[in-house]
């Protein structure tokens, strides 16, 4: 019995270097040593620009937080600036090691391609062999790049520290992104199940979240120590996934590739979202059984059902309104601009989170012209609820902000009319076409620009931030006037015609 275990696992580790051999044989056949010489050029030409770019921004932005003082005023009244910024920096850590876990869940993180399912996977040889190296290929990758991400972090929230202390933290911040990975790869392996499961794996994360602010080599160790052990782990069982569960994570993870790859941020949030919910699904059932009159009466209903039942929960909304809010309360206060940069930035994301309904209606624009309306009537429907969820987000929002003095109770008003904009800029944001990548480029000093698939890109998105411009301004004043309120119902009903159009 031994010795055919063993011949299986002899067998597996020839399949997969004949199918790495393969592989790299097609790959040389169609790519010419001119070629990898020009995209190796302008890969480091790009990553240099950026890299600039992005250093600049990170000193600007520490000088501005280390010049501040306890005196300066932020977005709302001196009295509730209460926070510490560690407080703020650590609840930051966590939401990003959420974000990890919830991610990789997504994508696998064990999984496998489709040529890769449909060439090997039926076969009656251990799995180890084959899935395990693309395994630790994710493994590494997630740790490299979310320790590289945290050092322009650790620069702004502790530019004191010395270049050997924010290295480790950014070492220890990549050893818990590793173990976010490998607590996903737990919850594929089918070792826990149902919300107790999740629970249990966001208040695991909550530790590692504060590993990183200590930047010693002791919390470093705990980190490393734990993601090696959690990764061996579950390399010794990754050949006990079922099947169906591997080609699942790769039909993901491929999808999400492509659309990365082709700039497209609608086929991405398609191929992020969550399954329907069937307690939601039962009480979008009885709210649809109810009598109707006429077809746009029956649209709409249509669309605010199935707004309620692909939904996920609102565990997104509330953590971008903590978001929010968090950053005014921090004792000394940020920059007003950076909150309010913060403000758009959530706004934008919870309202592009309401229009899966949406997306999924743009996938097949010909169902849309059997329905017996105009179609400006149609894309209003369309509109309804999420400008009514967006209203509701943006109304709690900016009451909160008001109790905390940034502005009067008009805010609120102001806040709800906001969210009518915002709800309609992301259906437009869903209808955009797709890319069209045979345009030629626009030439810049700084080289070709694809400036026409960068306006495609972002269809939308001006649409959203017209309707917040108003609100932000609101903000910045400390005040709500006339003119204010005025400006806003204008950007508002600019934006829904225009989606109504469109």
């Amino acid at each position: 019995m031994t010795g055919s275990a063993a011949d299986g696992r002899e067998l597996a580790r020839d399949l997969a270097r004949f199918t790495r051999r393969s592989s790299r044989r097609h790959t040389r056949e169609r790519t010419s040593v001119v070629d990898v010489v020009v995209d190796l050029y302008s890969t480091v030409l790009a990553l240099a620009c950026v890299l600039a770019v992005v250093v600049s921004f990170v000193l600007a932005l520490r000088e501005e937080l280390v010049a501040r003082s306890l005196a300066e005023g932020g977005l709302v009244d001196q009295q509730w600036q209460v926070l510490p910024q560690g407080v703020l920096w650590s609840g930051l850590t966590y939401l990003a090691l959420v974000g990890v876990l919830i991610t990789a869940r997504k994508l696998g993180p064990v999984a496998v391609a489709q040529a890769e399912g449909a060439w090997w996977l039926p076969l009656p040889v251990d799995r180890r062999p084959v899935i395990l190296p693309g395994f630790l290929r994710r493994v590494a990758t997630v740790g490299v790049g979310a320790s590289t991400l945290h050092v322009p972090f650790g620069l702004l929230t502790a530019g004191t520290r010395s270049l050997g202390a924010q290295l480790l933290a950014a070492a220890t911040f990549g050893a818990g992104a590793v173990i976010a990975v490998g607590g996903a790869a737990l919850l594929q392996l089918g070792y826990a199940r149902g919300p107790g499961a999740r629970v249990l794996g966001a208040v695991g994360l909550v530790p590692l979240a504060l590993l990183p602010f200590l930047a010693h080599p002791v919390p470093l160790l705990v980190a490393v120590l734990g993601a090696g052990a959690l990764v061996v782990y579950v390399g010794s069982r990754v050949a006990t996934i079922p099947g169906a569960e591997l080609v699942r994570g790769g039909a993901v993870s491929g999808r999400v590739g492509a659309s990365l790859f082709f700039l497209d941020t609608n086929e991405l949030a398609r191929a992020l979202a969550a399954s329907a919910r069937p307690a939601a699904a039962g009480r979008s059932a009885r709210f649809y059984a109810g009598a109707v009159r006429g077809p746009f009466t029956a649209l709409v209903r249509a669309d605010v059902v199935a707004f309620l039942r692909v939904q996920p929960r609102p565990i997104g909304p509330l953590a971008w309104l903590l978001v929010c809010i968090a950053p005014v309360l921090v004792e000394p206060a940020l920059p007003v601009l950076l909150n309010l940069a913060v403000i758009a930035v959530a706004g934008s994301a919870t309202a592009s989170g309401f229009g899966t309904v949406a997306r999924r209606t743009a996938i097949v624009p010909e169902l849309d012209a059997l329905i017996p309306l105009a179609p400006s009537l149609v894309r209003c429907s369309r509109v309804l609820a999420p400008a009514l969820a967006m209203s509701a987000w943006l109304g709690v929002l900016t009451a909160a902000l008001a109790l905390l003095g940034a502005a009067g109770p008009s805010l609120i008003l102001l806040g709800a009319t906001a969210g009518i904009g915002t709800g309609a800029g992301v259906v437009r944001a869903a209808s955009r076409p797709p890319t069209d990548w045979t345009r030629p480029l626009l030439d810049t000093p700084f080289g070709p620009v694809p400036s026409e698939q960068l306006g495609t890109l972002l269809r939308g998105i001006d649409m959203t931030i017209l309707a917040l411009v108003p609100l932000l301004i609101a903000l910045y004043l400390g005040d709500v006037t006339g003119v204010l309120l005025l400006a806003q119902l204008v950007a508002s009903a600019i934006v829904v015609v225009v989606c109504a159009q469109d």
